[in-house]
């Protein structure tokens, strides 16, 4: 899936979702169930551990992820604000927001909006170490505003992480069948299989139609079917 904008012109993105996180606290056990119910779903996610492609350094190719991403999602951990590297990742979200038409999410995972906003509680705690760095005034600038964006709380399913995935896959794949989507670098080559497939629908007839689509596992069925959903809701 792909995701592409506006009146004027139209852009399309690499990736549907960027991921930005604290690898410490939500790597392993949050944010690796988000992201494979993310791309369960077809949306295509990029989060900063995957393969650095040859001739970038990770500087590079995450700055040029952010900035091919249409949506972020910021899950905000206790331990988040005492990263560097998260907070310059923040800053540059929310460069990005404002000189785009890309969207941040704040996902605020066993802490309070109102933590992340006035760097109170656990975040204030982390955010600590760099209280006389030169960077901070800019940092407390990106947290203050995510930290007022609508986003997803996890104390309002009870803890319960599956039911909060649930949640903000579906949030996200509305507001990118919202958006309309375009067969980008990510579907090469399933341009004619998009096209059998809407051929077979016959969406003008009055009857009502049932495809299948079969096949190894990884082969793009989750991918193609959402595509066809997307160009059609």
């Amino acid at each position: 899936m792909a995701s592409t904008s506006t009146s004027s012109f139209q852009k399309s993105f690499k990736y549907d979702v960027f991921l930005s996180f604290r690898g410490e606290d939500t790597r392993n056990n949050f944010v690796s169930h988000l992201y494979k119910a993310l791309e369960q779903h077809g949306i295509q996610t990029y989060k900063d551990d995957e393969k650095i492609e040859k001739g970038k350094t990770m500087d590079t190719q995450l700055m040029e992820s952010i900035e091919d991403s249409r949506f972020f999602i910021i899950v905000f951990s206790k331990d988040y604000a005492s990263s560097s590297w998260c907070l310059d990742e923040l800053v540059n979200i929310m460069e990005c927001r404002k000189a785009s038409e890309q969207t941040a999410y704040p996902v605020f995972y066993d802490v309070e909006p109102t933590e992340v906003r006035k760097q109170s509680g656990p975040v204030g705690e982390g955010f600590k170490k760099h209280e006389n760095k030169e960077a901070a005034g800019k940092w407390r600038k990106a947290l203050n505003e995510v930290g007022n964006l609508a986003g997803w709380e996890s104390k309002n399913t009870n803890g319960d992480e599956s039911k909060l995935i649930e949640i903000i896959v579906e949030d996200i794949f509305q507001k990118i069948c919202s958006t309309g989507s375009s067969v980008d670098g990510n579907l090469v080559g399933m341009e004619t299989r998009i096209e059998a497939l809407l051929s077979s629908l016959e969406l003008d007839a009055p009857d009502v139609r049932m495809i299948g689509i079969w096949g190894m596992g990884g082969g793009g069925k989750t991918t193609l079917a959402t595509t066809i959903f997307n160009q059609i809701c």
